[in-house]
């Protein structure tokens, strides 16, 4: 398969910079195109081995650059520098995966990352291109420990000649305590009216194990008792398209609250399919990820998603649900 090199490096002109943004955008078009089911990878290396990020989250990649060291902070936080007025902190990802930087890559790379209201950069060994793949030809990695919640890996892409690792990034900025620990704003004033069923059976499609149990445990605080995670959308869809053609179709599919980026089947693919369907046309279905942002919005918007949330919405999604399910 063949794949190209995108790098950005800080000394690029301005000019150079804005012919950058406008392929980014036209990038958008193509990799959120809800009709096409797939991604474009960012391929990169730790050590001698292949990870991959989707190129949706990556803002830009830039050279090795002096960094300020925080105290106390754990091993794999680097450091902070400032870039473009923003303060950004390095997540070296040899420390986290325990592969060395090897020589011949000598400083490494950084890879950039907008996470909501905060930036990150993870330091690479070097970048190897994009690979263009569909979803359903991303695999969930097998399991290698007793607590699912424990892995940072969410995908692999296995091609002719390798297998690419995709890791849970957000879990990775968790477990570092870089993340505001999943703001639950509206949480307050969350109000449970009286006609709501709680019984009444949520569908969450999320192929991070950690956030997924981070969302049913809210959904619960609240009082929600049957929740049905699955970790690819793939799934996901089977279990809806089992229901149909039941007289309880309304509480055996009362909501579907899914990811965007996900093995098998992606959320715009999932949101499509179900809105597409007679039956569950009128299923409501909200989308929740890290990567809404304007012009995602846009397809989720095509797809027919009912409401898109950012990860530190968990109060707002709620609130909308409830709404939605009082209806």
């Amino acid at each position: 398969m063949k794949f190209c090199c995108i790098m950005v490096y800080e000394e690029e002109s301005v000019t150079s910079r804005r012919n950058q943004k406008e392929r980014a955008s036209s990038m958008d078009e193509i990799i959120f195109d809800t009709s096409m089911n797939e991604l474009q990878l960012l391929e990169f290396l730790v050590g001698d081995e292949y990870f991959g990020i989707n190129i949706a989250k990556v803002s830009e990649i830039i050279r090795f650059t002096e960094l300020t060291p925080v105290p106390a902070a754990p091993e794999a936080i680097e450091g902070v520098f400032m870039h473009r007025d923003k303060l950004v902190t390095v997540i070296d990802l040899h420390a986290v995966l325990a592969r060395p930087l090897q020589e011949e890559h000598g400083n490494g790379l950084f890879v950039v990352c907008d996470f909501e209201q905060f930036s990150v950069a993870f330091h690479v060994s070097s970048v190897l291109g994009i690979q263009r793949l569909m979803w359903s030809s991303i695999e969930k990695p097998p399991a290698v420990s007793k607590n699912a919640d424990d892995s940072i890996t969410t995908g692999m892409a296995k091609l002719e000649d390798k297998i690419i690792m995709i890791l849970d990034f957000e879990k990775i900025i968790c477990d570092l305590s870089l993340n505001p620990e999943f703001e639950q704003e509206g949480f307050d004033s969350i109000d449970i009216p009286h006609t709501l069923d709680l019984n009444r059976h949520l569908i969450i499609a999320e192929d991070s194990p950690f956030l997924c149990k981070v969302l049913i445990e809210a959904l619960k605080n609240v009082g929600f008792k049957n929740t049905h995670p699955f970790y690819n959308g793939s799934d996901a869809w089977d279990y809806i398209k089992s229901k149909k053609g039941s007289p309880n179709l309304g509480n055996d599919v009362a909501a579907v609250i899914s990811d965007i980026e996900m093995p098998q089947m992606d959320g715009h693919t999932l949101t499509r399919l179900i809105k597409e369907d007679k039956e569950l046309k009128e299923t409501p279905v909200f989308m929740f990820s890290s990567l809404i942002h304007e012009n995602i919005r846009g397809r989720g918007d095509s797809a027919g998603a009912d409401g898109q949330f950012a990860r530190s919405q968990i109060g707002e999604l709620i609130n909308t649900l409830i709404e939605f399910l009082t209806k």
